[in-house]
């Protein structure tokens, strides 16, 4: 029988993650503050604790993935006093500093640290094919490959704390880069008279092809379903993340600096909870255009 592990956050990543470790195998004691939501953790097959520390005191090795890392570090403090927990795996995305402080208060009560965070949004949680950047203990990472196989394909990027949050971070620049210019230039296009469509078949036809004109778009911009996953408010903390840590390093961030000024656009006019791909319209309300695909 597979081992217990513990679950806390059961938001759009968190809880399909979780349902996965159920339908694997995996015995979960799960927590949210959610009462509601608890209950559909409880109805998938996860068994449902009463706090943080709950969780921390029933399950040796507890994921977490939660949204911001003030509410990260809150937790981690919970878990650091839990009298069962071994190993904290924050699937969440925190940024390095807060992940090195969270590393250190956890080895303090002799808890392994993985930073965890996790890319592909919430189709890729579903399906159990999200890219999982890890680093922390070698050991411990080795000893969890199963659970990572559940979730995605999992990279080793260094036992360094805080590494593989810098990773995620620098993933999420440039899918937010990509994302942003993506709809600027479909913007332009229509404004021309291009057609959305024929647009995004020469972009990914050509090298001007990214995952935002591959995926992101022909899924949820063209046929203005903006469902695909991932909130504007999420991707706007990641960008300042990304920000405040190239600043500490001292290095260029003229570009991150022009791609946030987009994304608190964006937040500002559609809101945190709207999906990320709605990036797109400000930039049509600016215009006087919509982006949208033909009727299939």
């Amino acid at each position: 029988m597979s081992p217990r592990v513990g679950f806390i956050g059961l938001g759009n990543m968190g809880f399909p993650m979780m349902a996965r470790l159920v339908a694997a195998g995996y015995p979960v004691v799960a927590f949210d503050v959610r009462d509601d939501v608890l209950a559909e953790a409880v109805a998938v097959g996860a068994q449902p604790a009463d706090s943080v520390r709950d969780v921390a005191d029933r399950a040796e090795t507890v994921l977490a993935s939660l949204p911001t890392p003030q509410v990260c570090e809150s937790v981690v403090a919970d878990v650091a006093a839990g009298s069962r927990i071994r190993r904290f795996v924050d699937l969440s995305t925190v940024g390095g500093q807060a992940a090195q402080r969270n590393h250190a208060a956890l080895s303090a009560h002799g808890i392994a640290a993985l930073d965890s965070p996790v890319s592909g949004g919430t189709h890729g949680a579903e399906a159990g094919t999200l890219a999982v950047m890890v680093s922390g203990p070698r050991i411990e990472f080795d000893s969890l490959a199963t659970i990572f196989d559940v979730l995605g394909r999992a990279i080793f990027v260094s036992e360094q704390p805080g590494a593989a949050q810098t990773m995620k971070l620098i993933n999420n620049l440039m899918a937010a880069t990509t994302l942003a210019a993506t709809a600027e230039v479909l913007v332009m296009g229509v404004k021309a008279g291009l057609s959305a469509d024929v647009m995004i078949d020469v972009l990914n036809a050509g090298s001007g092809g990214t995952h935002a004109s591959r995926d992101k778009f022909p899924r949820a911009v063209l046929p203005r379903t903006f469902d695909y996953g991932f909130a504007t408010g999420l991707m706007a903390k990641d960008v300042r993340l990304y920000l405040d840590e190239t600043k500490a390093l001292g290095v260029p961030v003229e570009m991150a600096e022009t791609v946030a000024r987009i994304w608190e656009q964006t937040l500002g006019e559609e809101g945190p909870e709207s999906d990320f791909t709605t990036v797109v319209k400000p930039m049509e309300k600016a215009a006087g255009v919509v982006v949208e695909g033909a009727a299939r």
